[in-house]
């Protein structure tokens, strides 16, 4: 799969590492921007306030499969129900909420977990299984909230709890399955 990762830092450029290991082609683009025509899928890893502004800088967007990564950091765009949301409005194609509630800190200790973490997601049904495959592919396990209807209440879940547990891994299951 070709992946393009807007924003290179901790989260961008560890997952990049990580889908390249599982044999994804993955381009990160920095401040700068850049071309997303190729890819199949478009991380999304920025500070929160410069959602627009850097999809602003991307062309090839439209219509692809984003992964939005970000949080809440300095604060959101309160036009938009989610941050998931407004990456949709600038992308105009299917969105998943994922890995913001994994700490890149983390990723290069993923692998030696005795079970696989779970990743937190929430998508478009049109999202959904690839979103799925590239948080496997990532080393977590998928741990489904619903639609994209879901990721506000993620990304309030990742400002208000999982900020005074992390770094740490985490694991939702149902009754008998680890």
């Amino acid at each position: 799969m070709n992946i393009t990762t807007v924003g290179r830092g901790t989260i961008g450029g560890g997952l990049a590492r990580l889908w390249e290991g599982a044999g994804h082609k993955v381009t990160g683009l920095g401040r700068d921007g850049g071309d997303a025509t190729d890819a199949d899928v478009v991380l999304v890893a920025v500070p929160s306030g410069s959602i627009s502004e850097a999809l602003d800088k991307v062309t090839g967007l439209e219509g692809k499969i984003a992964i939005d990564a970000t949080n809440a950091y300095p604060g959101r765009d309160e036009n938009y129900e989610s941050l998931a949301h407004e990456v949709k409005a600038q992308t105009k194609g299917p969105v998943a909420k994922a890995f913001n509630a994994n700490s890149g800190r983390l990723f290069d200790q993923v692998a030696s977990q005795r079970v696989r973490p779970s990743c937190l997601y929430a998508a478009d049904d049109e999202a959904r299984e690839v979103t799925e495959q590239l948080i496997r592919d990532a080393g977590y396990e998928p741990a489904n909230l619903g639609g994209l209807e879901s990721a506000r209440t993620l990304e309030d879940f990742v400002t208000g709890l999982f900020l005074k547990i992390s770094p740490t891994f985490y694991r939702f299951a149902g009754p008998g399955e680890l």
